[in-house]
């Protein structure tokens, strides 16, 4: 499958986004060992076909598939200059399997510029070397996550999910899908930064040395401490305050990143000691992208995991599996689902945390108890936005006699009187046709009563509603198995 040949501009495929960093000699070279074409409507390349050039669209409109069983199902659609798909995989060289991971097509005239598998790969290796070994690892450690979503392909086609569980499962593969989509411009962006810093006046030492602290914040973002927000803000204004002093631009917008993977003053201070005063702002801005990337695949395999517990949840429910059973701490699971949740909040929504830190860690289904945390922020986060969006989500722990409460306050209009005593029943929803199905409050409350013995409540004023789940500070032994699961009541 192929279209017809047409001139190829350097100028035009320059204001493409890949390309819109680069030379007019590396413009040149693109046009004289690639080419562009005209396809009319129909397919462009197929699924599972050796996979022998990269596409990148100059115009037109370009419908992408994949195959599941025997149907092509639609995964993406789109009219946006400078998408790109095809042989996005050549510089893995003969690693893995060189072919088309989906199908392509068009429905109306669309021009491409085309590169041949072979010219992309060397390309990309001479380019961006740096680049390419990230790629290299994002891709082999992709495999996990790959299998997870091949057992819920396999499971949806059982049919063995819930219409509830399904629903469940968009949150963390949602929260997964928009941080591989910020880790892909976070890519672009040291792509770019690397062809700057290549230019630059660094010599071969300064640049040894800037690889080596790049290295050494890698792990350390992967071990970044804990901290309560007061610690945060305190760390937040010293960082910026560093950075300001030594002419560091956007300093406002460096410190949250760096605080939140565990940097500190100190370690900018050791930055500082290792390249010269010139080059410091450039190399500080290298490193935020080096922080940015590790701090988004810590996200993606947080999701990931989720999606994992949650497909464990879906084998429960098919009596294949019991969930995981194990002590935990309430904390750690609000704050990872308040993280893969960020995505969703609106810039208007505030959230406010009130943790009693002196809480023991209480036997649960954490998994289970996730999916609570995750129906409850979404309920509150919507009904901030739709009074206006702006608002607060508080999320409060604290010890209510022999139980340990979590409640989730927001500052939305409240649940009239009228219909308070029917939100946890199944299917009840006043959201609009396709924005909710009515069993999120339904799942929560069978997580909480059946599955760990404790309470769900709300309590609603306008201006101030609270959901409240009470949770036993000891439970049954683990090998006590919980009540059993009928096919109308998941567990």
């Amino acid at each position: 499958m192929s279209g017809r040949p047409v001139p190829c501009s350097p100028r035009e495929i320059g204001r493409l986004f890949l390309f819109e960093e680069l030379s007019a000699e590396q413009l040149g070279r693109l046009c004289a060992e690639g080419r562009v074409e005209l396809f009319e409507p129909g397919p462009v390349y197929a699924e599972g076909d050796p996979a022998t050039c990269f596409y990148v669209m100059i115009e037109g409109t370009v419908v992408l598939s994949r195959r599941v069983g025997a149907d092509d199902v639609e995964v993406a659609r789109t009219a946006q200059r400078g998408v790109y798909g095809g042989a996005m995989q050549a510089y893995l060289g003969d690693r893995v399997q060189q072919v088309y991971r989906n199908s392509m097509r068009v429905t109306e005239p669309t021009r491409f510029f085309v590169l041949p598998a072979a010219v992309f790969a060397e390309i990309m290796r001479e380019w961006f070397p740096m680049a390419v070994h990230l790629l290299e690892g994002l891709f082999f450690g992709s495999k996990n996550t790959r299998a997870v979503i091949g057992q819920r392909e396999r499971l949806l086609a059982l049919g063995s999910l819930s219409a509830g569980l399904t629903h469940e499962l968009n949150n963390p593969a949602a929260a997964a899908v928009r941080a591989t989509a910020a880790l892909r411009e976070r890519v672009a962006r040291m792509r770019h930064k690397l062809a700057v810093i290549a230019e630059g006046p660094f010599s071969r030492d300064q640049l040894a040395n800037l690889i080596e602290i790049q290295e050494r914040t890698a792990e350390r973002v992967g071990k970044a401490p804990a901290l309560s927000p007061l610690e945060a803000a305190d760390r937040e204004d010293a960082v910026t305050d560093w950075l300001e002093e030594h002419g560091v631009g956007q300093s406002w917008q460096l410190a949250p990143v760096f605080v939140q993977a565990g940097l500190d003053v100190d370690w900018l201070e050791q930055v500082a000691a290792a390249v010269d005063e010139e080059i410091l702002p450039g190399a500080v801005g290298w490193l935020n992208y080096t922080v940015e990337t590790e701090l988004l695949m810590d996200e993606i395999a947080d999701s990931t995991t989720r999606v994992s517990r949650l497909v464990d949840a879906a084998r429960q429910y098919s009596q294949l599996d019991r969930a995981p059973y194990q002590v935990a701490d309430v904390h750690e699971l609000l704050d990872s689902t308040l993280l893969m949740l960020a995505g969703k909040r609106g810039p208007g929504v505030r959230v406010v945390k009130e943790y009693d830190r002196t809480l023991p860690r209480i036997p649960a289904y954490p998994a289970e108890l996730n999916q609570v945390w995750t129906n409850l922020i979404d309920n509150a986060v919507a009904a901030v936005e739709d009074a206006g969006g702006e608002g607060t989500l508080t999320v409060r722990t604290a010890r209510h006699d022999d139980r340990l409460l979590v409640e989730f306050r927001d500052t939305g209009p409240g649940v009239p009187p009228e219909i308070r005593d029917r939100v946890f029943d199944p299917f009840f929803t006043t959201k609009p046709v396709g924005r909710g199905t009515g069993l999120g409050l339904d799942i929560s409350w069978r997580i909480v009563v059946d599955k760990h013995h404790g309470e769900l409540k709300v309590e609603s004023v306008p201006g101030d509603t609270r959901f409240q789940v009470l949770l036993p500070l000891t439970a049954p032994a683990p090998d006590v198995p919980p009540p059993a699961a009928t096919p109308e009541e998941p567990s």
